[in-house]
């Protein structure tokens, strides 16, 4: 089992024939994900060749819409390489034509227009993942983002994080034990997908044992999640928040919010979710070793 992505996910890449869009999908493609179209109204109806490390090649159509990709493939996830000024576009037109999961990897997208695609994506039920976020990965089913594939293998691991290289990190330090699904969602002010939505969906999922939660300073998004954990989680939960040694009153970062007072320090997220029962590390490697303790 996995979250939000799986063996059948038929993935579309709008932004594909772009730098970074090539960039990804070629590592995507390369780690074994369906990647059935990209998307490009200038170049509708050529395709792209991709030459993965293993020698292969491999041709993806280009369509000129998502409706146009969706109806020739059975897309039923999108991942977004455009750039900021074209993100709101990309992402209500995947949400538009009803694609079930859409992956805004875009930094820099102006809260304004994630206000306006988030509302959308609400509205017609479709799980938006994002923006400003490195993916999501269930690993030996599907890559969709910029998380390296080679990290970490399948397992009974679920990971949420707000940072990307921190997932990154979690998942090498617990390689040997392997991850259901690890999804980045992103430190921007408003996210399409959120910690409690995750811990939701791994409470539900049969093949995640334990769970690994990773925040930061400013804001009240862990705070929240701790009453969410107190109340409705059962599986073991490890926990990380970055900014143990962050100076008071200044923003970091993506924290999202700055620190005011006590609530959003590093030490008030730690006591919230320590009350929930979560075990928190200080850092990384310290969670990475609770972890183990409880899967030993």
């Amino acid at each position: 089992m996995a979250i939000f992505i799986d063996g059948d996910s038929r993935v579309i890449v709008q932004g594909m024939t772009g730098s970074e869009g090539t960039k990804h999908t070629t590592r995507m493609l390369a780690s074994g994900t369906a990647i059935v179209g990209g998307v490009n109204p200038r170049k509708a109806g050529t395709a792209q060749t991709f030459a993965l490390p293993d020698g292969t090649e491999v041709e993806v159509p280009v369509f000129g819409t998502v409706a146009e990709a969706v109806a020739a493939t059975g897309a039923n996830v999108s991942v977004i390489f455009v750039p900021p000024a074209f993100t709101k576009a990309a992402a209500e037109e995947a949400i538009t034509e009803g694609v079930p999961v859409v992956v805004v990897i875009t930094e820099g997208v102006p809260v304004a227009d994630t206000a306006q695609f988030f509302a959308l994506a609400a509205e017609k039920g479709v799980r938006l993942i994002g923006p400003n976020c490195p993916g999501i990965i269930s690993p030996g089913k599907s890559n969709v983002g910029i998380i390296p594939a080679d990290i970490a293998g399948p397992g009974r691991i679920g990971l949420v994080s707000k940072s990307g290289t921190l997932t990154y990190q979690m998942m090498y330090e617990l390689r040997d034990f392997g991850f259901s699904t690890a999804i980045g969602i992103g430190g921007d002010p408003i996210i399409g997908t959120t910690h409690i939505d995750a811990l939701e969906a791994f409470e539900a999922d049969p093949e995640t044992e334990l769970i690994v939660m990773i925040g930061e300073i400013g804001g009240d998004a862990e705070e929240r999640a701790a009453e969410y954990i107190r109340e409705h989680v059962t599986k073991p939960v490890v926990g990380y928040v970055a900014g143990f040694t962050a100076p008071e009153g200044k923003t970091m970062g993506h924290a999202g919010a700055i620190v005011s007072g006590s609530a959003g320090t590093a030490a008030a997220k730690k006591e919230a979710l320590e009350a929930a029962g979560v075990r928190v590390g200080t850092t990384p490697s310290e969670t990475a070793r609770l972890a183990r303790e409880l899967l030993a």
